[in-house]
């Protein structure tokens, strides 16, 4: 008898723990426990067809468009299942519209229902050529409708907001744009209204406009920072940009991936621009950063480069003291000539501010050290300390995603204080992060502040009220007052993050030192503008060599020498005030000026009085302004599309970016200077980004410094009858790079006067009047909203209409002003 060999035993792929095994179209797959269906599918290269589905929303199964057959345990499913919402099971068999007919003849029914009342439009509609309903019509649709009867129409298009526009009849009622709002930007304004066939989206003030019979809004206007991305990820172009509807067709654009040059997060963004005009932006998809949003700041906020006062040619006062249109050569020679005769004299002062490149701030601090021969530079256009620079130089210098906190640092942290920092107006990327965190990950967010703002409302957040000026205090009684947020912060994976205002409040720096040395948890500064952490690692600052050498350090110093093959001033420098305060009094004969606003800094007065007082002043600059009215020479720069470069985001983040609109003939502030530095008869060899890139690296990184001295907090200040005041930016304000955009405009926050009703009471304002805030430099005064503010204090925007905070009190956060009901 002949026994027949065993058959081989069947090997079955093990399934790690956490994960279960199913089949999708007969292909056996693991998946991880809760993934979605349409996601395992996707893993897999199957592209089922869907509308309302997208990453990083809630799974609503609004449209049915993405219905799959499913069987589960040898049994199939009555009906067609949304893969949208299924989550996969062990043993589960799923077949797409690829290998089953039911699926297929389901996803047909559900495109050919959604085409019913859909317009015809495609030609004129702004989201034909990138339509995924197109698209998905073409490949799931019927050739021909069934439906003969006439289509919903409503009257179009519907304003959301100044930005937003709405034709309601293109809406499929995925409810992305709902779900966005209620989810990701915490603004439940937009939302579904009416039921049936009647069903739609809308507002509470469109509601009132149609008099709708059932209302269920939450009764609020829409009013969003980031309203924007409901216009991108709409998928049928039911809202649309009120600046970008009917300007161009999306296969007339050329599109560009870049960084938005607006704050400090670095958000990756696409540029799409024709004929050399720039007609929109779009978020880019980087999951490390900013994921797929955009706030309406950045996304919006580019008119700037083609408004009517930029500067295009150079400009050289005459002798009659008239500006006057020049070449670049003889404007450079001028420049070179007065700049020179000022470091030969008294010296010469840098003011670079915080919208420069990596590049071209290494240029900047490399022109001051070289053709200047001068420490005195500083990037900080703003308020600014010696504690502040201290502390930057000890925590922030060198700091990058490796060694730092990220922002998926902050979303999977346990604990997050914020200090004197407002991240939904100061950083809105960062507010999206750590409103994520807290509603997925339940971290705890506390807000050392004033009042309970949107920030801390939307983050689910805990208020620790403090007088402005009081934050070094608090911090240091947190242990005392707070103590279940002190454990907290002691905890593993707490995080703080301190904003530029801190910089206003002696001893916060120093008192932070010590909260962090106490507990373990990991600080970050945050700043407000785009090109603040790259010039600090570029050497802007008086006390600091590119590469973060100390000017004291002979060592450090020797090295940025032997590179640079020449000798360097040995002195620290002076930071902005200093220099300010030295060319008002004329101990300084020269500024070079990259940018800044007189009215961004601590002393606007001050600032105009340097400026009239310097002998020779160079602006480096992309509009006129203030400071074009007093320089002697005026050299145009580029905007960040007409040039490359890269910025540092707060992480220490590198983020690169490539010039969009090419053969503008704009310079970039690294050529103008390299340029200008070889009338000077110096090489900077920052003639190009990639230059400038590669002479800094050459330097190399250095090792942090010790934290400075510590400074104690100081005593509270004494009233004497006087409030203090509470003031920080607004994202959407009247800053210069969000000229020109009256859509955008339209989004700003109502300018109000923030108090207590005790605060009213006991300086007899009414709630509902208005109230005059002064000084002896001037006032302003605004209409009165009660807020859960600490007892004698008031809050004030800083740069919004008819708060132009610094310009028109000469005072800022922390400092004593009168206030009183009524005009005056």
């Amino acid at each position: 008898m002949t026994i027949a060999p065993d058959k081989p035993a069947t090997q079955e792929t093990p399934v790690p723990e956490g994960h279960v095994k199913l089949i999708i179209d007969g292909e056996e797959v693991i998946a991880p426990k809760g993934e979605l269906l349409i996601r395992t599918a996707e893993r897999l290269g199957t592209v089922i067809p869907r509308f309302c589905d997208h990453p990083l929303l809630d799974p609503a199964g609004a449209c049915r468009q993405c219905l799959v057959e499913v069987e589960m345990g040898g049994r199939p499913m009555p009906k067609p299942q949304a893969s949208c919402t299924m989550t996969v099971a062990d043993g589960m068999v799923v077949k797409t519209q690829l290998t089953s007919a039911v699926a297929d003849k389901a996803q047909h029914g559900v495109m050919e229902l959604l085409l019913i009342n859909h317009p015809l439009d495609c030609p004129i509609c702004d989201k034909g050529g990138e339509c995924p309903l197109q698209n998905q019509a073409l490949a799931h649709g019927r050739t021909e409708s069934r439906f003969v009867d006439t289509k919903r129409t409503f009257p179009k298009p519907l304003p959301i907001s100044s930005q937003v526009l709405l034709d309601r009849e293109r809406c499929v009622l995925c409810q992305r744009c709902t779900r966005f709002s209620a989810q990701i930007a915490g603004d439940p304004f937009i939302e579904l209204l009416e039921r049936g066939a009647h069903q739609q989206i809308g507002t509470a003030e469109t509601a009132d406009v149609l008099d709708l019979a059932s209302r269920t809004t939450s009764g609020q206007p829409f009013q969003s920072y980031f309203s924007g991305n409901v216009i991108q990820i709409c998928p049928v172009g039911a809202l649309t940009s009120a600046a970008y509807r009917f300007r161009s067709r999306p296969f007339d654009l050329v599109s560009a991936p870049g960084v938005c040059e607006h704050c400090s997060s670095g958000c990756a963004e696409r540029t799409d621009f024709r004929r050399g005009k720039v007609q929109r932006k779009l978020a880019g998809d980087d999951p490390e950063v900013n994921e797929e949003w955009l706030c309406d700041k950045g996304r919006f906020g580019f008119r700037y480069i083609q408004a009517g006062d930029r500067i295009r040619r150079p400009l050289v006062r005459n002798e009659a003291g008239e500006l006057e249109e020049s070449s670049w050569t003889d404007a450079l020679r001028t420049a070179a000539e007065g700049l020179a005769k000022a470091r030969d004299g008294k010296g010469a002062g840098v003011l670079t501010g915080g919208r420069l490149t990596t590049e071209d701030a290494y240029a900047y601090a490399k022109f001051a050290r070289i053709a200047l021969r001068t420490n005195d530079i500083d990037f900080r256009a703003r308020a600014h300390s010696a504690e502040e620079l201290a502390f930057l130089t000890a925590n922030v210098l060198g700091a990058t995603p490796e060694n730092g906190v990220t922002f998926g640092e902050i979303e999977k942290a346990r604990t997050v204080l914020c200090v004197a920092f407002e991240p939904e107006d100061e950083a809105p990327i960062v507010f999206l992060r750590l409103r994520k965190a807290a509603r997925k990950n339940r971290t705890r967010v506390v807000h050392l502040g004033q009042w309970t703002t949107s920030s801390v409302r939307k983050t689910f957040g805990e208020l620790l009220a403090c007088v402005p000026g009081g934050e070094a205090a608090a911090v240091d009684g947190i242990a005392q007052h707070a103590a279940d947020v002190d454990a907290a912060l002691s905890a593993e994976g707490a995080v703080i993050l301190v904003g530029e205002r801190a910089a206003e409040v002696p001893g916060l720096f120093s008192a932070l030192g010590r909260l962090t040395a106490r507990t373990g948890a990991r600080l970050a500064w945050i700043p407000r503008r785009a090109g603040e952490r790259g010039a600090l690692e570029a050497g802007c600052v008086p006390t600091l060599l590119p590469g973060g050498r100390g000017v004291l350090d002979a060592a450090a110093r020797a090295e940025v020498e032997k590179l640079w093959g020449v000798t360097l001033p040995a002195e620290a420098g002076r930071d902005t005030t200093g220099i300010l305060e030295a060319a008002s009094a004329q101990q300084l004969e020269g500024l070079l000026v990259g940018g800044v606003d007189p009215d961004d800094l601590p002393d606007p007065d001050l600032a105009r009085r340097a400026l009239d007082n310097a002998g020779f002043v160079v602006s480096l600059e992309l509009r006129a302004g203030e400071v074009t009215e007093r320089a002697d020479v005026v050299l145009p720069i580029a905007p960040s599309v007409e040039k490359a470069g890269s910025y540092l985001n707060w992480e220490g983040r590198h983020r690169a970016f490539d010039i969009t609109l090419e053969g503008t003939g704009a310079l970039s502030d690294g050529r103008v200077l390299d340029t200008l530095a070889v009338e000077m008869d110096v090489d900077l060899f920052t003639q190009t980004p990639a230059a400038a890139a590669a002479d800094f690296a050459k330097l190399g990184p250095a090792s942090r410094t010790a934290a400075g001295p510590e400074i104690a907090a100081p005593a509270a200040p004494q009233p004497n009858g006087k409030v203090v005041l509470s003031t920080w930016r607004q994202l959407i304000d009247n800053g210069s790079l969000q000229d020109d955009e009256p859509h955008l405009k339209g989004t700003q926050r109502k300018p109000v006067a923030r108090l207590s009703a005790k605060t009213a009471e006991d300086h007899g304002i009414p709630a509902d009047g208005t109230v005059h805030v002064s000084t002896e430099r001037g006032s302003i005064t605004l209409p009165v909203e009660v807020a859960d503010l600490p007892a004698g204090v008031v809050w004030l925007p800083a740069n919004s209409d008819g708060s132009a905070v610094r310009a028109a009190l000469g005072a800022g956060h922390g400092a004593l002003v009168q206030i009183s009901g009524g005009e005056q």
